[in-house]
């Protein structure tokens, strides 16, 4: 029997030592990859750049371009990382990834990428709003470029429009060098808007590749809107929802096409005082020609139209004598002028003649889904973001 207990703690210690010697298997790291690869001198900025882990997932990813961080983020496996917008033509880059797995070393991959150098750039023009103006509850976002666009998708993706109260919006182009930003409904009162074009790297044409990114931020002030009657000769304006002025008016004389004020929804576009204003269509001597200083005039469309100053009294509130215009009272004309943001509604009634969506910033005359179709992203939907996926 002792003979026995022994050959089992022989046994034992046996099995413990063998047990004791045996080390395991270590994990092996993962893997880290980056698209374009590393020392790449000529990837295409419009492709923006890509880093995944094989094996494993990503911890930190880390790209700096001339010592600033180039914005990107991951996918919900934390197993990709790729760029928020595209990259800068012929511009260095460095990334550093770092990826790991349990009961495996971390892996650290760092490298330089350079882009290729564009044949042809275009950038941004002009805008309007302009960069810190107050505008109306109307107010269109309109960017001219200074190149004509082939790609609008790739150009639309690129733009980026940030508000403090969410607001639903859209693009549509207008011509191949202009494209304008319309909300669903009025713009929210007294808040910020900032306006991103993420161009930089961004493909527009065969070789046309955008030269830098463009930011401007502007504010809605008050809530101001106007309500025009041209069969009752009056108009209301109201600011934040209380009528503030009325004011008796006379319009578009309609004795002709041109003489017809146009019915619709107006913007407010710009103002003088004095405007210049000469008939159009008429050589001095014509019948009906006249060339005029006009004060306190608030410009509504590109066809002519002003709410402006006159002393024809007599006529406001009675009769509609004017060559288009809206005519009003001199010292109300001042204070509409006083008080008038480019892009505050001008609602015009009364007339034959429609205003054209194309007219000025006549651009609420086209229903919500109308608009939209003008919009490169119509039919595919946004893509979320300024890179195309691969």
């Amino acid at each position: 029997m002792r003979r026995a207990v022994m050959f089992c703690v022989a046994f034992v210690l046996a099995c413990g030592g063998c047990s004791s010697v045996t080390a395991e298997t270590p994990s092996a790291p993962p893997v880290v990859r980056v698209w374009p690869p590393f020392g790449s001198k000529h990837a295409r900025p419009d492709r923006g750049l890509l880093v995944s882990a094989q094996g494993g997932t990503l911890s930190q990813v880390l790209v700096y371009q001339g010592g600033e961080p180039v914005p990107g983020r991951l996918d919900e496996s934390r197993t990709t990382w790729r760029t928020d917008w595209t990259l800068k033509p012929a511009t260095e880059y460095t990334i550093t990834a770092t990826a790991g797995r349990e009961g495996a070393p971390a892996t650290v991959a760092m490298g330089r990428v350079r882009t290729r150098a564009a044949v042809r750039t275009f950038q941004v023009a002009a805008t309007a709003p302009l960069p810190g103006e107050t505008v109306g509850a109307g107010m269109p976002i309109v960017i001219d470029f200074d190149t004509p666009v082939e790609d609008r998708a790739a150009v639309e993706r690129a733009l980026e429009v940030t508000t403090q109260t969410p607001v639903e919006g859209a693009w549509r182009w207008i011509s191949d060098t202009q494209v304008v930003y319309r909300t669903r409904r009025f713009w929210p009162a007294r808040q910020r808007v900032t306006v991103s074009a993420h161009l930089a790297g961004v493909r527009a044409g065969a070789g046309l590749y955008g030269a830098a990114d463009s930011t401007f931020s502007f504010t809605v002030g008050r809530r101001q809107t106007s309500l025009i009657d041209a069969k009752t000769h009056q108009m209301l304006v109201s600011r934040d929802g209380q009528i503030v002025q009325r004011m008796a008016i006379s319009a578009g004389m309609a004795t002709t096409h041109e003489y017809t004020t146009t019915s619709g929804v107006h913007l407010t576009m710009d103002k003088g005082n004095p405007v210049r204003m000469v008939s159009p269509g008429r050589e001095k001597g014509d019948p009906g020609y006249y060339d005029m200083m006009i004060d306190h005039a608030v410009r509504i469309s590109n066809s002519g139209e002003y709410v402006h100053a006159k002393d024809n009294v007599w006529a406001q509130g009675r009769a509609n004598v004017s060559h288009g215009c809206i005519n009003s009272r001199p010292d109300q004309a001042a204070w509409f002028y006083a008080t008038s943001l480019r892009g505050d509604p001008v609602t015009i009634t009364g007339t034959d003649r429609p205003l054209e969506w194309n007219n000025g910033w006549g651009f609420w005359q086209l229903p919500w889904e109308k608009w939209r179709l003008g919009s490169a992203l119509a039919e595919t939907g946004p893509a979320g973001g300024g890179v195309p996926k691969r």
